[in-house]
Order: structure tokens, then C-alpha cells, then sequence
């Protein structure tokens, strides 16, 4: 059985969660509970960076060639802090989080997709913080109570190798990866990848259940081929050996750059479409962290104008923060009509999702 978060709530817990208002983000915690802001927390701003010493533990759902750069930037400015890095699928990682929640190895968990960490938040992995500078970002990527922070926004396109498809050619629409034209001809990450997962709990809450279902039981009638991560297909893709591959968006970019023939469509934008499904990496402080100062000030780093300019510049993402310029060549995403998604909603209904790839056996 493939991994994924278990969920399992006691009947009375339900009961009593069911009566309490559900928070927003804006909505402040208990004076008990208060999150500190990064000013209060922080080290002075009167000290140097050579200050943090020791370890930090990152848990990371992303890889590490996407995580390492942001890793070494914040290792040039603390040099003192020895870093130590787990990366991992989202549902592995999360389930080691579980597991170790009352003995907590990890200082901070990073995450592909935000249904993950609200499902874990949901379940007290986390305590609150909210970074220097969060205050800036859009609220709905800034968990209930600062309990998760998110970092960069991600879109699900569709990449073509040029050689073989041509721009008039190539799908419109995510839901056109089932047509016999591309039989045995499209690529795509397999069920253990968070944004794979993360797309058909959107799918879910936009399309409903048997829409969903019948779209992944045409994919594996279609024999798409499913790769363990994006890296795999957007090179493959790259190299002719398929015509078609679902990714996010900056897999393209990052396969273009390498000088393969690709084209990209931002898919879904017709008229009656579900619009473009987009999703948002994030980071946590966990519960217990043995390394709290160390972690807040790589947190703070994360949604500095600096930290956000490397996610952009290196891994062509869309930045949170704002202001922070765009990788030259991507295309905002205020250019596209964007598909609206209850994150809340999707990560309490998560488990429902790893029952219907399960179901209809999605590799």
C-alpha cells in the first residue's frame, strides 16, 4: 500500500471540533496560544548572523536539487548552523512526522502542495509562527492560527515536445490527456507525488468524484506512463520519447532551459472550463522543534525578498511575496483565469483521495 497521511479521529474529539467555529487565518489564536511575530522572536537586530549556531533538521517534500540552493543561501548568511536535510515524497514524509510526533526529530517541514501540511496542522505537527515579513503575503496562503506559511505558487500545465506536436495540436484542456490521440504518448509523475495528488483532490472538489474517477480510469486505459517524479517525465519529454507531459508549470522552464524543443499550455481556460489548477509550496515549524531559533530564522529567510528571489530566479516559480520580479520569459499568472479551490475543504476531505487512486489502481 502506498503512503499516505492516516487520519483517525476519536468520536469525541469530532464532536467537539464539529461545535467550535472553524478559524480563519485571520483570526487571532488564544492569548495562551498567541504565535510571536518574527520581531519578537528573532534574534536582535543589533546581533550578526554568526549569532544562530547549532542545527536545523529540514523534513522536505520537496527535491533536493530545488530545495539545496535556498539551503546553501541560507547557510552563506549562518554559517554556524549545520543543516540537515530528509527529503522525501509529501505522504512519506508526513507519515514520519506522525510517527515521531511525540519524540519530534524535525525543526521545520517543507511541502509541494498545501493539502499535506493543513492536513497535519489539523492534527497539532505544528506550532505557530508567523515569519518576518508574512504579513505581506496573500492571506489565503497563510495557515489558521500561522500554523504553516506558504512560499511559492506552482501551476499544473501540460508540456509538448515540439518535434511532434504542434502548438495548434497540443490540448487544451488536462481532461484531453484521456483522448485516444495520445495513446501510449503522455507522461506524467505516478500516485506518490504530492502535486499529482494535490491536482486530483482539486479535481475532486471541482468536478466531482465519478468525473474524477472516469478521468483517472482513462488515463491508465490511455497507458499513460507514470514516472516517479516530474524531473523524469520533463526529460523525457525533452528527449522525444513522449509527446505529451503533465507537470508543474516550472518543469517546462527548467527543461527548456536545457535547450530541449518543449512548448507549454496553461490548460483549462476555455469557456466552461475548470480554469488553471495551481497550488502553493509551504513551510511548517513542527511542534517540539529542538532547534527553534535556527528554524525562525530560516523561516523568515524563506519568505524574505531574498529567499524569494532565488525560488524565482533558479526554479522559475511564482513567487508569494510581492514585488519580487518574475524569471524573465514566465508567463504571470494574472495572465490566466485560475481554478477556485476551498484548500481547507480538500485537506479534510484528503483521505478520500488516496482511497480513489487506490480504487481505480493509479500506479
Amino acid at each position: 500500500m502506498r503512503p499516505r497521511i492516516v487520519v483517525y479521529y476519536l468520536l469525541f474529539f469530532l464532536f467537539l471540533t464539529a461545535c467550535a467555529p472553524t478559524p480563519s487565518p485571520q483570526d487571532a489564536t488564544p492569548a495562551a496560544s498567541q504565535p510571536l511575530s518574527a520581531e519578537e522572536t528573532s534574534p536582535s537586530s543589533e546581533g550578526t548572523d554568526e549569532e544562530i549556531a547549532g542545527k536545523l533538521v529540514l523534513y522536505s517534500g520537496r527535491s533536493e536539487p530545488l530545495i539545496q540552493p535556498v539551503i546553501d543561501a541560507f547557510k552563506a548568511r549562518y554559517p554556524e548552523v549545520e543543516i540537515l536535510l530528509k527529503a522525501g515524497s509529501n505522504s512519506e514524509i508526513a507519515n514520519i512526522l506522525l510517527e515521531e510526533q511525540k519524540n519530534p526529530q524535525a525543526d521545520i517541514f517543507i511541502t509541494t502542495e498545501l493539502f499535506t501540511v493543513q492536513s497535519l496542522s489539523d492534527q497539532g505537527v505544528f506550532q505557530p509562527y508567523l515569519p518576518a515579513g508574512a504579513e505581506k503575503l496573500p492571506s489565503d496562503f497563510l495557515g489558521a492560527n500561522n500554523l504553516w506559511t506558504g512560499l511559492t505558487r506552482r501551476a499544473r500545465v501540460i508540456m509538448y515536445n515540439t518535434n511532434l506536436v504542434s502548438p495548434e495540436e497540443a490540448p487544451k484542456s488536462i481532461l484531453d490527456l484521456t483522448n485516444p490521440q495520445w495513446k501510449g504518448q503522455v507522461a506524467a509523475a505516478g500516485s506518490t507525488n504530492g502535486s499529482l495528488q494535490a491536482q486530483i483532490a482539486t479535481m475532486r472538489q471541482l468536478l466531482g468524484e465519478a468525473a474524477t474517477e472516469q478521468w483517472l480510469n482513462g488515463l491508465i486505459a490511455n497507458e499513460i506512463t507514470f514516472f516517479g517524479g516530474h524531473t523524469d517525465v520533463r526529460k523525457a519529454v525533452g528527449a522525444s520519447e513522449f509527446k505529451l507531459g503533465l507537470v508543474n508549470h516550472y518543469y517546462y522552464y527548467l527543461q527548456q532551459a536545457e535547450g530541449s524543443p518543449v512548448g507549454i499550455v496553461f490548460p483549462d481556460q476555455g469557456e466552461g472550463q475548470i480554469g488553471l489548477i495551481t497550488n502553493a509550496s509551504a513551510a511548517a515549524i513542527v511542534k517540539g522543534a529542538a532547534n527553534l531559533t535556527a528554524a525562525q530564522a530560516f523561516m523568515d529567510f524563506l519568505v524574505s525578498p531574498d529567499g524569494q528571489k532565488l525560488f524565482a530566479e533558479l526554479n522559475y516559480e511564482y513567487p508569494l511575496l510581492p514585488g519580487v520580479q518574475l524569471r524573465e520569459g514566465l508567463q504571470p499568472l494574472k495572465d490566466f483565469r485560475l481554478a477556485e479551490v476551498d484548500i481547507s475543504r480538500v485537506a479534510q476531505d484528503f483521505n478520500a483521495t488516496f482511497d480513489l487512486m487506490e480504487n481505480v489502481g493509479l500506479p
